[in-house]
């Protein structure tokens, strides 16, 4: 389990490499990634069955890795949280909280979490990630420049040393909504819900406010030791 807190992030370099027409993972991988979209025409009863289907075919193998994940903005904290199975049984849980973000950010950085965890297993050939923001991953695949670019350049990167390693590997995206109390998300989503991260000053949720106080603190620490140490004025 890993935890995070007060960590800021830069949006956009046009210097990416993975978005230049040659590199692209669109244009190289196009077949390596799908999505299965929760038909709002059918009943919920038929959304939880496809995602049932899915992992009971995908229980058998011991090459695929199932991720749930979650994120939500509470009290001015995202809170991230993660599931990876494999044969149907949680093997990593992780939980990431931080401020100075917003949700979509928020969530492609769950799923870039999640990819770094599966596709650094052995011996995995297909990565299926379950959530509730479909619309969000697809912001992952977009050409077009957006402030959330960093977070998907981190991703292909991940993704393609996946897709490069053997010829057959694949990446499914699974839309369950929040509604559906599907076990395997329902499970991620209560416990963003409901768990409560301590921050650093929780009467001042501020970052740039955190990092000054422990900025100053350090500098105190400093003056004091320069002070008692015998090599001053050298």
């Amino acid at each position: 389990m890993a935890n995070r807190l007060n960590e800021s992030f830069p949006s956009f370099s046009p210097l990416y490499s993975e978005f230049s027409p040659r590199h692209r993972i669109i244009d190289n991988f196009s077949d390596y990634f799908s999505f299965n979209v929760c038909d709002k025409e059918k009943d919920n009863k038929y959304c939880t069955h496809q995602l049932d289907e899915m992992v009971l075919e995908s229980s058998s193998s011991p090459s695929t890795v199932i991720i749930a994940s979650d994120a939500i903005i509470k009290n001015n904290v995202a809170i991230l949280i993660s599931h990876t199975y494999i044969y149907n049984r949680p093997i990593i849980k992780i939980i990431h909280y931080m401020v100075h973000i917003i949700s979509t950010e928020a969530e492609l950085f769950a799923i870039r979490c999640s990819i770094n965890q599966a596709s650094n297993f052995n011996n995995m050939s297909k990565i299926i990630v379950v959530t509730n923001s479909i619309h969000t991953t697809r912001k992952i695949f977009e050409l077009f420049v957006h402030p959330y670019q960093i977070q998907s350049a981190a991703i292909f990167s991940d993704l393609c040393s996946f897709f490069k390693h053997y010829e057959n590997n694949s990446i499914e995206f699974w839309e369950c909504p929040s509604h559906l109390k599907w076990h395997l998300h329902d499970d991620v989503n209560k416990k963003t819900k409901t768990f409560n991260p301590t921050p650093l000053y929780p009467c001042k949720m501020l970052w740039d406010l955190s990092k000054k106080s422990e900025s100053d603190n350090i500098l105190k620490v400093w003056k004091m030791i320069f002070q008692a140490s015998n090599l001053k004025g050298n």
